[in-house]
């Protein structure tokens, strides 16, 4: 418990790796662990595909970087990438906007030691807002946590990492890439590697700012 607490507070999205090669018995301890993560009816609907193919992670970060050209403009524009309630129009504008922008990482996705695609099961998870009329989002409970005990397993082996959904935005294509049938899902592409630097201090909102009593309205909980 002593190491955990420290480890939780430490454990943020890591882009810059150092070359070192990482080996597939590594991987395979740390999805070893990983897969003792929580889902719903212990369903476990999640695949793993560790792409080390030279020709399709190029091809991957061809997918990965028209949308976060997209991300970049709309960021520029003061607006939440793709969030559910926004400004269409001002989104619309930001995208047709968007130009390619040297910013390291997402250029050099195929240099990343490790490559994790990762899909989930579209016919094991309980996602009891599937037929509502707003967004939803319960489904993934049955799989990020899988993703981030992935994350939280690399401490483990002195590595780190970062969690993208952007390839989603190219999901067809990425399926087409790693041979996808219909009933996966891309949820995410896990990046892992030995870190130019690990994080020491994480900036996140006080607990008041996001939890209440009683209410969205209520007082907020103190320590």
């Amino acid at each position: 418990m002593a190491d955990l607490i420290p480890t939780l507070r430490t454990t943020g999205a890591v882009r810059e790796f150092l070359p070192d090669p990482v080996d597939e018995a590594t991987v395979a301890r740390i999805l070893d662990t990983a897969r003792f993560a929580p889902s719903g009816g212990n369903r476990q609907g999640w695949r793993v595909v560790v792409v080390q193919d030279e020709g399709k992670r190029a091809a991957l970060r061809d997918l990965y970087l028209p949308g976060w050209y997209e991300y970049l403009a709309m960021r520029a524009a003061g607006l939440t990438p793709w969030a559910p309630i926004t400004d269409r129009e001002k989104e619309a504008a930001a995208v047709a906007a968007a130009q390619p922008i040297e910013t390291g990482f997402p250029e050099h996705l195929h240099e990343v030691p490790v490559l994790l695609a990762v899909f989930a099961d579209l016919r094991a998870l309980a996602a009891v807002d599937r037929d509502g009329d707003r967004y939803p989002f319960a489904g993934g409970a049955s799989v990020y946590p899988f993703v981030w005990s992935i994350l939280l397993a690399a401490r483990e082996e002195g590595l780190a990492g970062v969690i993208t959904t952007m390839p989603v935005r190219e999901e067809v294509a990425v399926k087409a890439l790693l041979d996808a049938p219909d009933e996966l899902a891309l949820a995410a592409v896990v990046c892992l590697g030995k870190p130019v630097k690990q994080p020491t201090k994480l900036t996140r909102a006080e607990v008041a700012e996001f939890a209440t009593v009683d209410g969205v309205t209520g007082r907020p909980l103190t320590a």
